[in-house]
């Protein structure tokens, strides 16, 4: 009985060592990855600098802003509406300025009325022949009384243009000719001054540029003057020949390209901007990634 115990200790230990064994060759073995659904970029240059970047449109994107927190009450445009500089965009509530503005109108006339009446009391000393009847003190009062009516009718004329003014401001225009390529606004909503959250944003995507980000490292071989290609993330096997358009030679903190505004990764990048045609077959959209390579010394 004894020696049977043994033997069924011994086995047992075996087979957990050989479970144990073959656990261990499952965990490390390595599954061969599935090849990728796209072909990778090809590099079409023996020295280059690879870069990645984003699709914006001619001369940056504008986000459209508001000057004060107000509520929504009239849209002008749509999403891809193309609109020229001065254009009406939306209109925030006036309806605190317009009643305000009333009432300034009312004291203007309040103020001509007064002055009406100053500027003839003046009139008929004027009009007295017999200087004897009059004294000067008098005549120099109404005289004062005009100037001093005047100037108040021109300060309430003057609050009347200010306050016309501020409800002009709130009727958002165009700053320059595009297309609105988004709106988050909606009739009714209250919209503040968000920088983060623009109510519109309005670009020209007649031509549009990529906005590349080029390693701190490799800055110093980057050469405005050689070739550059970019290829859709989508599309690898077209080409897009790239015009140098400038650099803002300011390096900075690399945004990820994840869509968030304010992640970050440790590596710092030139950000080198290029220009270049629409692809006749293929649609690229502002916001759109793209691989860049750019022929290095």
């Amino acid at each position: 009985m004894h020696l049977g115990m043994k033997n069924f200790l011994l086995a047992l230990a075996t087979i957990g060592i050989v479970v144990c064994f073959v656990l261990i060759k499952m965990i490390a073995r390595v599954d061969t990855p599935p090849p990728p659904p796209e072909n990778p970029a090809v590099n079409p240059y023996k020295k280059a600098i690879a870069a990645s970047g984003i699709v914006e449109a001619l001369e940056e994107n504008v986000a459209i802003g508001v000057p004060q927190s107000a509520l929504v009450t009239e849209i002008y445009v749509d999403v891809g509406s193309k609109v020229k500089l001065g254009d009406p965009l939306f209109k925030l509530d006036t309806r605190d300025l317009e009643a305000h503005l009333a009432v300034q109108k009312a004291d203007v006339q309040v103020q001509k009325a007064a002055l009406d009446r100053l500027k003839d009391q003046l009139s008929r000393l004027e009009s007295i022949k017999d200087r004897r009847a009059v004294s000067i003190d008098e005549v120099k009062t109404r005289e004062n009384d005009v100037t001093v009516a005047d100037t108040q009718m021109k300060k309430s004329e003057e609050q009347v243009k200010k306050t016309e003014t501020l409800i002009d401001r709130l009727t958002i225009r165009a700053p320059r000719d595009g297309i609105i390529l988004q709106n988050n606004l909606r009739v009714g909503e209250f919209v503040t001054q968000d920088p983060t959250k623009p109510g519109m944003i309005l670009g020209n995507v007649d031509r549009l540029q990529v906005r590349l980000d080029i390693d701190e490292q490799n800055a110093s071989r980057f050469d405005p003057k050689m070739e550059a290609y970019a290829y859709p993330k989508n599309n690898t096997d077209l080409r897009i020949p790239l015009q140098f358009a400038y650099i803002e030679p300011y390096v900075i903190p690399k945004k990820s390209l994840t869509g968030s505004s304010d992640e970050r990764v440790d590596t710092r990048v030139l950000q080198v901007i290029y220009r270049f045609e629409q692809p006749k077959d293929f649609n690229l959209y502002v916001g759109q990634q793209v691989d860049a390579f750019i022929e290095a010394h």
